[in-house]
This record gives structure tokens, sequence and C-alpha cells, in this order.
């Protein structure tokens, strides 16, 4: 079997909002549009995706929380409605989904043997996460490349931050294993929001952006010292901001996806590429992508074969 390898990774951040100004057949409730910077943010996105032509993509969730351990979507095929229990009235979306088994399998073993507690979800009749269903739509509308779902176990919430991103770090680095084991040429995304501080009230019309800018001034700070940084490829001075990023910003990389993405590409040191940045409810998001083909760090196999 061909050496399997990581071609790219995305922050790729999951507001339902965006699904919901989108009007998808699939989503219940229709909107007149709105946060259109993130939704063209997305369309940049998609169209590099296309280039890169993966086998499978990878998508670690905030909103499927697990307790103990770190877990798989196992099932070949689901399917169903997921409803953001926050937003219900904007997000009522009916999935349907393939999960790559074989590499979840193999991500879940890798996991295992660097200690940490790994498990595949079974369920036939699970009902995947919002978060994981709208990064997904966002980046994929088609649903034509079949998926490997992560949880995010807590560990960064009832361990020091440092402790739980240790774990994320073992995580990214089991997936990278399992992806070159099996040979997948992969894509990998961080369902993340960078500074989380939102408001607790949404205006009469959810999609009125004349309501919508950042929630506090500090968090927007934040998050343009975050991006810049990405930006010009400072990967060691992210890492090394990101437990006061956390703290300060609130941010939701917290939950580990970030991280798990950046240990599986192996931290390069690359600029990231921004499609853009825009608030949700106030929070901070950004839809950037580290391309690993062309900073001539993956796809050596493919360039070679034509």
């Amino acid at each position: 079997m061909a050496h399997g390898e990581i071609l790219a990774g995305f922050l790729a951040p999951h507001p339902p909002h965006l699904v919901y100004g989108e009007n998808p057949p699939q989503n219940e409730p229709k909107s007149e549009g709105g946060w259109e910077q993130l939704r063209w943010a997305y369309e940049r996105a998609r169209k590099s995706l296309d280039e890169l032509k993966p086998d499978v993509l990878l998508v670690h969730s905030p909103h499927w929380i697990t307790q103990v351990g770190h877990h798989f979507l196992g099932v070949p095929h689901l399917s169903g409605k997921s409803v953001d229990p926050i937003f219900p009235n904007l997000f009522r979306y009916t999935f349907s989904l393939d999960v790559d088994v074989e590499l979840a399998e193999a991500c879940c073993e890798n996991a295992r043997k660097r200690g940490l507690v790994a498990k595949m979800m079974r369920n036939p009749k699970f009902r995947v996460d919002y978060g994981t269903i709208t990064t997904l739509h966002m980046i994929r509308p088609q649903w034509d490349i079949p998926i490997v779902g992560i949880s995010a176990n807590n560990s960064p919430y009832y361990l020091t931050t440092e402790e739980g991103l240790d774990e994320m770090d073992s995580l990214g680095k089991a997936t990278r294993e399992a992806i070159e084991a099996t040979g997948r040429r992969a894509v990998l995304l961080a369902s993340n929001t960078l500074c989380h501080w939102h408001f607790h009230e949404e205006p009469a019309l959810p999609e009125d952006m004349s309501q919508e800018h950042p929630h506090d001034y500090a968090g927007y700070k934040w998050d343009m010292r975050m991006i810049d940084l990405m930006r010009q490829g400072k990967t060691d001075e992210v890492f090394r901001l990101l437990p006061q990023f956390i703290e300060e910003a609130f941010a939701e990389v917290k939950s580990g996806a970030f991280t798990w993405m950046f240990a599986a590409m192996g931290y390069p040191q690359i600029p990231g590429e921004l499609h853009g940045y825009g608030t949700v409810i106030g929070t901070g998001n950004a839809v950037m992508e580290w391309n690993l083909v062309k900073a001539g760090l993956a796809g050596a196999q493919r360039r070679t074969a034509a």
C-alpha cells in the first residue's frame, strides 16, 4: 500500500449560523443570508480542497464531548437529524455521511499505543454533533468524501490546559501514523473558534449584520495577534502563547482540535493562508489553511506519478 500523507490542515470553525446563512436543502430553517465574510471564506477554502483531491477528511469537533477517552466514529454510514441545542431555531440539519472506518480504527489503535484512552463509536443510530456537521458542510457541501470524526475529550478542562493539550499532541501524532500506515491522502479540519466571548442574546432577526461585531476589543486584539503570527508562519510563537490566549480570550482552541491538527502535521513553520475572518454572536472565527503540498512538504508521490 502507498505511503499515506497529510495534504493540508484547515482551521474550520463551526458556527451553525453559517449553514443557516447558506440555506442548503438539508437545513429546515431559512434565512435572508448573513455572515458573508465567513461564508465566502469557506468558498475560497473549498476551491483549495478541490485541488487537493483528498481521500478522506478528518474533523475534530469540540461539540462531540466525551468525558472518558478519545472516541472515533466507527459506523460505515450515518444519517439522521442534527440539532444545535443552543440554536435550534437556526440549525435542524438532515445529514448523511460515509465514514472511513478502517482509518478511524487505525487512529484509535495508535492512540492506545501512545497511552491514551480511546474507543470506537459503534452505535448505528448515533446523532452526529452540529460542530462536525457544520464544519464538513461548509468545507465540502457535496458530502462526497469519506470522513473520520473525532471527539473532544474534556481533558483540557478537568486537567490543566497544558496537560490536556499534551494529550491532543499525542492524539495528533497517532493520527499521522494511522494516515501514513493506511495509505490515505488526508486533509485535517480543526473545528475551532478563536476568541469565544459571546453575546447571550441574539437580535430578533439573527442575520441582521448591523448587530454583529466582536464581543470585546481585548478578545479581538488577541485574535488579530494570533492570526498575524499564523500568517507569518511563526508556529513556535503561536504555541508558546496558546495557553495565555486560551485564558485571556476564552479561546475555543482549548478543546484541542487546533493542537491535534498541528501535531499531526508536525508543527510546520509555514505561513497559513487566511481565507477570511468574521464574528458570530461576537465570537472570533478564522478560516485558515496550511497547504503542505504547496509548501513542498507533501504530494511528492502524486507529482512523481504525474
